[in-house]
């Protein structure tokens, strides 16, 4: 199985069609999904795509059921995309039924897809939702609130990249990679989940492969603020990283220092 890169051939089909670009994008984006897109979750080669309109997603893969919603932009990601209705979201996130998220951006003349990310929806959570200003009196739908999803919020386990600065990445890497976290899909409980995402996140933004204790203990503030009702985050901290050691995301090297694993698309991921 070979995924294309290329949206012109695309773009050519349907451009004629639509004078919305948002609807050309969609339709140009459905239809690359459809002929392109595989299940990272099973062994399925391609997702199908849901009616119009479906309240919840853009796709789904027939033999495992994951769902998966899909957001384009053009050009760069950014550390934000545009989402929906902002309590509805968080009321998603708190009934575990929120889809798994496509982040995809393209090629200012529709002519490739930049990058294309798969954040699984157990890394949605109540912390990288912006909630937006409420629309003014004077706005057909008055006092609606939006939201943003912050991407940097996220941490680098959480964002499986398909395609990046427009070269595919192997199938099997991508698969290899959702099979590393698998052991925080697992975890039904939101708080539990913060917590370890939290940290991960922390030791993403730390800029180095070996690390320190003390490198994380110094986004206790940070950690703090995201956890108001913990009084002891150092202690939190150690039994975040604890679990992170048992599932090979970080490896131990004793005395206090940390070695991060490294999963991208140049490197395949350790067995578990």
């Amino acid at each position: 199985m070979k995924i294309d890169s290329t949206l012109y051939s695309y773009y050519l089909e349907y451009n004629a069609a639509y004078k919305s670009k948002s609807q050309l994008i969609r339709v140009i984006s459905e239809n690359w999904f459809k002929d392109n897109m595989f299940c990272p979750f099973c062994t399925r080669e391609r997702i199908n795509i849901y009616n119009n309109n479906h309240p919840v997603a853009d796709f789904f893969c027939d033999f495992c059921g994951e769902e998966f919603q899909l957001k384009s932009k053009r050009q760069k990601l950014g550390n934000i995309v545009v989402d929906g209705e902002y309590n509805k979201m968080i009321d998603a996130i708190y009934k575990n039924s929120v889809p798994n998220f496509l982040f995809m951006s393209y090629g200012l003349n529709f002519d490739c897809i930049n990058d294309l990310i798969i954040i699984p929806k157990e890394f949605i959570l109540p912390g990288i939702i912006q909630k937006r200003k409420p629309l003014s009196h004077f706005a057909k739908r008055a006092g609606w609130t939006g939201c943003n999803i912050v991407l940097k919020d996220i941490p680098d386990a959480g964002k499986i990249y398909v395609i990046k600065d427009k070269n595919v990445v192997d199938i099997q890497e991508v698969r290899a990679m959702v099979e590393r976290i698998n052991f925080y899909r697992k975890i039904k409980d939101i708080e539990g989940r913060g917590w370890i995402a939290d940290v991960m996140n922390v030791i993403t933004q730390i800029k180095k492969k070996v690390f320190y204790l003390k490198d994380v203990y110094a986004y206790v503030p940070y950690l703090r603020n995201l956890h108001p009702n913990n009084n002891n985050i150092e202690a939190k901290i150690r039994q975040q990283l604890q679990i992170l050691r048992d599932n090979k995301i970080i490896e131990f090297l004793g005395r206090g220092v940390y070695k991060k694993y490294e999963c991208d698309s140049r490197e395949r991921c350790p067995e578990l």
